[in-house]
């Protein structure tokens, strides 16, 4: 038999219809299985979001932790939908899972060695993440980089910088992180004088400025309390004022607050000293 008739009966009819018949089913099922992962995920994530936004508003998450843990569980779920809808697609065209994960597992010893710096990142980042020790929305910094948390993964940690810069930070590496977004944070601002001015009375002028600033500047938790004289500088006498401030709010805080006594000052007549030279030619110092 001539080599295109053999062809000729390989792709016969009856062939095809063969293969048709076998391939629609699991191409139904496939379909089914990708439409069922999507389904489950969307339901997943508004369930997420029900149980953490019903805690947070009972008190027992705050918003920021609510942000980070709705990242990580997200994350979670997506990662274990499609591993169980990659393995029922790869059962359903008759590939053994067993032999796949066997060879998996091969192919994982062979990059173990490899793969230890990502092993490192992801347990870091569980210990990040259930010991809180920062959540998406506040100011911290790792080493030399300091940001927004945008987002926290198992993996790494992405800050956003002040000037946009977008800083991404494997969670192996941060092995010191300050978090300025934990408690009151101080506002400090020194108030120099001339040394020719009153002390007592320019400390008493900004009591009484404190008070009202107080008043006024609703971001401000406790103080302001003036401290007294700090410095005794080249130009005139320093005096300290202190007062804490909700977090992230304390740098806006010190430039009101010195816009206050800037005014205040000057509106008591208490000058405020700057850098001056006198001249004195050789001339004027023969006559005098």
């Amino acid at each position: 038999m001539h080599w295109s008739e053999k062809l000729g009966e390989a792709v016969s009819l009856e062939a095809l219809l063969d293969v048709g018949l076998n391939l629609v089913p699991k191409l139904l099922v496939i379909i089914i299985i990708i439409l069922l992962a999507r389904l489950l995920l969307r339901l997943g994530y508004l369930l997420t979001n029900r149980v953490l936004k019903s805690r947070e508003g009972k008190g027992h998450l705050e918003e920021r932790k609510y942000e980070t843990l709705q990242h990580l569980v997200n994350s979670i779920l997506r990662y274990l939908v499609y591993f169980v809808a990659g393995v029922s697609i790869l059962d359903t065209i008759g590939i053994s899972v067993a032999s796949v994960l066997a060879g998996a597992g091969v192919a994982g010893l062979a990059v173990s060695f490899g793969a230890q710096n990502l092993v490192r990142d992801i347990i870091t980042g569980f210990f990040i993440i259930f010991e809180d020790q920062y959540a998406v929305g506040e100011y911290i910094s790792v080493g030399e980089f300091s940001g927004i948390v945008e987002e926290i993964g198992l993996r790494v940690t992405k800050l956003r910088a002040f000037a946009g810069d977008l800083h991404i930070i494997p969670n192996g590496n941060i092995t010191q992180v300050t978090n300025y977004s934990r408690g009151n944070m101080r506002a400090l601002v020194d108030i120099p004088i001339a040394y020719e001015e009153d002390i007592d009375k320019a400390l008493a002028v900004l009591e009484e400025t404190s008070r009202e600033l107080a008043a006024k500047i609703p971001e401000i938790v406790e103080g302001p309390h003036v401290l007294g004289v700090v410095d005794l500088g080249e130009v005139g006498v320093v005096l300290r004022v202190i007062a804490q401030a909700r977090p992230m709010y304390q740098w806006g805080v010190e430039r009101q607050l010195r816009k206050g006594y800037k005014e205040a000052l000057a509106e008591h007549g208490i000058e405020i000293p700057y850098p001056r030279q006198v001249v004195i030619m050789a001339g004027e110092a023969k006559e005098q």
